[in-house]
């Protein structure tokens, strides 16, 4: 299946090598890291249609990556991968927001069957959203535009995307380095700070609604706050 993207977190290096060969063989593309940290940030790095997790990995396990990828609205099927074969797992396994789950040894036939099936049934039919409403505003992505009634205000693709982040979370705090992240792809001093003037940006955008507010939140990053009118 081309052009599909497939992150793979397999902590055992030979056993990842194979995996990403057969799978890469067969068409798909593979990002290979060793262990659920790394996994976690090129998650915010670039888009997969499929996450290959390994339940017992260093830094940090497969069930809690999955806990916190959907945490984060992060729908991506996930299957997992373990050697672990107790009922209990696999129950943990669907509980966290897994898809499938396969324990090892497998053949890759059935691994590629599996990802086959998954991929068939969570593939979104659903256009991605492009368009939020944020109080008296709405955030038109692709058209890089933030309307209230006749006022328009034309953004950047940095200022649409950090504020397409920042609605996707509307009254939940976000991590500064996940919002560096995903937007300017490194975590940096010097990008904290470009952040920062874009923050202030869109606050300026969004001082017509004063039930708007992006909060800083202290010791984790921000928060865009919408109030309910009245």
């Amino acid at each position: 299946m081309a052009n599909i993207k497939i992150l793979l977190a397999e902590d055992d290096s030979n056993l990842g090598f194979v995996i990403k060969d057969n799978l890469g063989d067969r068409g798909y593309d593979i990002t290979h890291c060793l262990n659920g940290l790394d996994a976690e940030h090129a998650t915010y790095k670039d888009k997969y249609d499929l996450y290959l997790l390994d339940v017992m990995m260093p830094k940090k396990d497969g069930f809690t990556l999955a806990q916190d990828l959907r945490a984060k609205k992060d729908e991506t099927p996930i299957i997992f991968l373990t050697a672990r074969e107790m009922q209990e797992d696999k129950l943990k396994g669907f509980m966290v927001g897994g898809d499938d789950y396969i324990t090892k040894p497998f053949n890759f036939d059935e691994l590629v069957m599996r990802i086959e099936a998954v991929l068939k049934r969570t593939k979104s039919v659903e256009p991605e959203q492009k368009a939020f409403t944020i109080g008296s505003y709405i955030l038109q992505v692709d058209e890089l535009k933030l309307t209230k009634g006749e006022e328009v205000s034309s953004l950047t693709k940095k200022e649409a995307a950090l504020l397409e982040y920042l609605a996707k979370n509307i009254n939940l705090p976000i991590k500064r380095e996940d919002m560096l992240m995903k937007i300017w792809k490194d975590d940096s001093y010097f990008a904290g700070r470009s952040m920062d003037v874009y923050i202030t940006k869109l606050r300026k955008y969004l001082k017509g609604d004063p039930n708007i507010e992006i909060q800083n939140v202290h010791g984790v990053g921000f928060k865009l706050v919408v109030t309910e009118e009245g």
